[in-house]
């Protein structure tokens, strides 16, 4: 008689352990009775009917996924590999568990697809100079496409693009050709510009003949001081000896 009276008390100790299930604060308990969703249940002490229920934990934390290289063909037909991070987290546990078998595993997948998408319909120059525009496309997508699942796409982050060397040598000489032009553009607008201040110095002049005397003069003695000798052909103007032939008496 005592033994089983023994064994209908452990028999029930045990159903009340496996009753008690504790939740911590980022988790949710999605409870299923004969099979059958009933509701949510969490954080803190959940009691189930043993055997009659069974919970599945779902961690409402943000989950960090690193999405594997993918080959992509930009735009432009150029082979690149790229890699990127997806940060996401789940809002509703029942669909989480309901609407997808294993959701980790199929954002992954949905990740990199959309990656490889997205990516090829831009151009190499954009791919490295806009990843912002792109991050925030690729998360608008995901976002999308995952919300039946329950799932909130927070950000999407491309880590590392990656080329061939043939390809980095090439922008090489793209980047060089690049300096190149507008080194010449620079040097084109200066001699633009110190032309236009030439013509309006000797539209100045034009206006005082003896202000372009005195700049004969002026260079004359530069040339003089620089202190190496030199014999300098300077021609004369006319205009400095003209007072002169005005003033001889005429016979």
């Amino acid at each position: 008689m005592f033994g089983f009276f023994g064994i209908v008390v452990i028999a029930a100790l045990a159903l009340l352990f496996m009753s008690i299930k504790v939740l911590p604060e980022y988790q949710r308990g999605v409870v299923l009775t004969l099979g059958r969703y009933t509701g949510t249940k969490g954080p803190g002490l959940v009691l189930l009917v043993p055997i009659v229920q069974r919970m599945m934990r779902v961690d409402l934390r943000v989950t960090v996924m690193d999405v594997p290289p993918q080959d992509v063909i930009s735009r432009d037909n150029v082979s690149v590999r790229v890699n990127a991070v997806v940060y996401f987290r789940v809002v509703e546990p029942d669909k989480s568990m309901l609407q997808v078998a294993n959701f980790f595993q199929a954002t992954s997948q949905l990740a990199q697809t959309r990656l490889r998408s997205v990516l090829g319909q831009h151009e190499l120059d954009e791919i490295l100079s806009q990843r912002d525009s792109i991050n925030h496309s690729l998360q608008q997508i995901l976002d999308e496409a995952t919300d039946p699942w329950g799932i909130k796409i927070t950000n999407v982050e491309i880590k590392d693009v990656d080329l061939n060397d043939t390809m980095v040598r090439a922008i090489a000489r793209q980047a060089e050709a690049e300096r190149e032009r507008r080194a010449k553009v620079i040097h084109a607008e200066g001699e633009m510009q110190a032309a236009e201040k030439l013509r309006d110095a000797a539209a100045m002049l034009s206006q005082q003949p003896q202000a372009l005397q005195l700049r004969y003069l002026q260079t004359l003695a530069d040339m003089s001081s620089n202190g190496k000798s030199s014999t300098i052909v300077f021609p004369l103007p006319l205009d400095l000896i003209t007072p002169l032939i005005n003033g001889l008496p005429r016979s």
